[in-house]
């Protein structure tokens, strides 16, 4: 790799870090579900709660995934130098924010399996733009021309384990939406509803 291209790479990292601040805080205001309204375009989209590997801290990585067969695929496409991707290494517990609910599960780098490729491309056709803004088709990609462009992309399979509810979740964050309503139903500007009085 080039200066130009691990310069480029850095940039590309800096600006996702930068997006998935704003996807995480959609989540958090509970809007999960609508994030996922138009897959065809915006991708489909959960939250990967997992630990880091040297501080021990709660992290948020918002990705794309596809479901195969009730197993939850994702893929790191900076590789191994993705930060998730090396703390889920380190420790595979993980919970996951899907639109259909909050589940813990068992993260697992399957990138060697027989059917990484076809796994690959449903990851990479339910990411939406995501692909596109990489120059990636993979819908019509031969799996040769697809093993090759994503030769450095780790394939992760996330086995769910259980249900979650409780503090800490998607949503955690909704209380703000009555809150500023009221707060704006009691700032707003009164207007007579009969018009100006006569006097």
């Amino acid at each position: 790799m080039t200066t130009m291209d691990l310069e480029f790479s850095r940039k590309l990292q800096h600006g996702f870090r930068t997006f998935n601040r704003w996807m995480l805080l959609l989540w958090r205001l509970g809007l999960g579900s609508f994030l996922n309204m138009w897959p065809e375009v915006g991708g489909r989209i959960m939250v990967i709660k997992h630990t880091g590997r040297k501080t021990g801290l709660t992290r948020h990585t918002p990705v794309n995934y596809a479901i195969v067969k009730d197993d939850i695929y994702c893929t790191a496409g900076f590789g191994q130098v993705s930060d998730w991707y090396r703390n889920i290494c380190a420790n595979p517990k993980v919970e996951v924010w899907l639109p259909d609910g909050w589940y813990s599960g068992l993260a697992e780098d399957v990138s060697g399996c027989q059917e990484n490729i076809g796994l690959m491309r449903q990851v990479l056709i339910a990411s939406g733009f995501a692909a596109r803004a990489f120059g990636i088709n993979p819908k019509i990609l031969s799996d040769e021309e697809l093993a090759r462009v994503c030769a450095d992309y780790r394939l992760v399979r996330i086995r769910r384990t259980g249900a979650r509810t409780g503090p800490g979740g998607p949503g955690d964050l909704a209380w703000v939406w009555p809150v500023a309503t009221l707060f704006l139903l009691l700032t707003r500007p009164r207007r007579r509803l009969w018009g100006r009085r006569k006097r």
